[in-house]
């Protein structure tokens, strides 16, 4: 029987690879890749001449078996384009088609844009919540990123240049104006790790063309000792705001921030007909209200 390893190679620089992946890529007999023309191209740099079979999305299933049959008498590694494989990358049924045949699986640990994107953020780096690639339609993208509105952990996510604007605007409508850190081409020639808030990468990269993949590190919901405000109180704060001619999307925005209620429930209120600003004046179309 023979062994499945899961060999994380570069995800730009081919420096980025250990000592033991490439003794592991020279001694199986067999490598599924992902790309098998990227993943030529760190074989040739470092002249191992493994034989390899493709290995992607669209044609795993198909492949699964040969490599069950593979693993009966040889090792084989399983690499992805870059990264390590399994994480938002083909490999995930494949694993549980070995676990289930009782084959042995090795990982060997290196590069991970996920890990990467985090050490280089300036973003809390003790709890966080991997979400992968976001929905490419905006109605599931919205849906998505609500789930994960009150999650006080740090928040990862890939996305694709011709998808950024369109997924840091609803970021920012669902999310709010948070702290963010954005990576692109990250190991590679032009790696660019640009830091600030939401609203400010909208800025950014409206004016600068977004080039390559980016990794999205998204400040967690403000944890806090103070307890959530009221609706009441929400409110009443909703009302004064909108009475002194800020726009009800504004207040909502200013609201969320300091009652720690995730922005979609202000704003839902805000979109509600009345708003009263005192208290008792609740469920009243009086003065006050508007």
């Amino acid at each position: 029987m023979g062994v499945l390893y899961i060999v994380a190679t570069p995800i730009g620089n081919l420096e980025d690879i250990t000592l033991r992946a490439l003794r592991v890529l020279r001694e199986v007999k067999l490598i599924a890749a992902e790309d098998t023309r990227t993943t030529a191209k760190l074989l040739a740099r470092y002249g191992i001449n493994t034989p390899m079979v493709s290995f992607f999305e669209h044609n795993e299933l198909i492949r699964q078996d040969a490599i069950l049959r593979a693993l009966r008498t040889q090792d084989v590694a399983l690499v992805s384009e870059a990264g390590t494989p399994t994480i938002s990358d083909p490999g995930y049924r494949l694993v549980q088609a070995v676990i289930a045949q009782g084959v042995p699986i090795i990982p060997v640990p290196g590069p991970s844009a996920v890990v990467a994107a985090i050490a280089v953020s300036g973003l809390p780096t003790d709890s966080f919540l991997f979400l992968g690639f976001l929905p490419r339609r905006r109605a599931a993208r919205q849906r998505r990123l609500a789930t994960v509105c009150d999650q006080t952990s740090t928040l990862v996510c890939f996305e694709s240049p011709h998808r950024l604007l369109a997924a840091l605007q609803d970021v920012l409508e669902i999310l709010g104006d948070r702290k963010m850190a954005a990576a692109c081409e990250l190991t590679k020639m032009y790696e660019e790790v640009w830091r600030g808030t939401v609203g400010g990468a909208l800025a950014h990269f409206s004016q600068t063309r977004p080039r390559g993949e980016f990794t999205l590190v998204l400040a967690g919901a403000v944890g806090s000792g103070e307890p959530a405000w009221e609706e009441t109180r929400v409110r009443r704060a909703l009302g004064k705001l909108v009475q002194s001619g800020v726009s009800r999307r504004d207040a909502a925005a200013r609201v969320a921030e300091v009652a720690h209620w995730a922005r979609r429930d202000v704003y839902r209120l805000a979109a509600q007909e009345p708003i009263c600003e005192n208290a008792e004046e609740e469920g009243h179309a009086g003065a006050g209200c508007s």
